[in-house]
């Protein structure tokens, strides 16, 4: 892993929401709006504009923690600018980033985001086993 960023460090995407991110589950529609966690995945990206500079080709990021704070609602068809931030890297080797997704002016959430960056063989071993684990139980 390499790191060229610092504390403050800024990445930016815009998005139009789309009709697939309401907020609907099984039950049906629950509000014709950009959903909570379609802004999760959303935010997971911001991050993950980082992650991509940083790791090496046989690296990869996972994602560790996300927290959204669902300010105000965001409409089908809504352009929606995300701002996520470089925050630090934990002792652990934690990517850290912050966000906030504005539609307009208007901010809509906020939250943090994490992931990690390991070698790609130790991913699949983790997973392997844990799969392994699983099915034998």
């Amino acid at each position: 892993m390499q790191n060229p960023f610092k504390k403050g460090d800024i990445k930016t995407f815009s998005k139009i929401v789309l009709i697939t991110e309401i907020a609907k589950f099984e039950s049906g529609t629950v509000h014709d709006v950009y959903s909570t966690f379609s802004i999760a995945k959303d935010a997971e990206w911001s991050g993950r504009l980082f992650v991509l500079e940083m790791k090496e080709k046989d690296e990869e990021g996972i994602g560790t923690k996300i927290s959204v704070e669902h300010k105000s609602p965001a409409f089908v068809g809504d352009e929606i600018n995300f701002i996520a931030t470089f925050e630090e890297i934990t002792e652990r080797g934690e990517i850290i980033t912050s966000f906030q997704a504005f539609c307009g002016d208007r901010l809509i959430a906020k939250g943090i985001q994490g992931q990690r960056i390991l070698l790609k063989t130790v991913i699949d071993e983790k997973f392997q086993e844990l799969n392994s684990n699983i099915q034998n139980k």
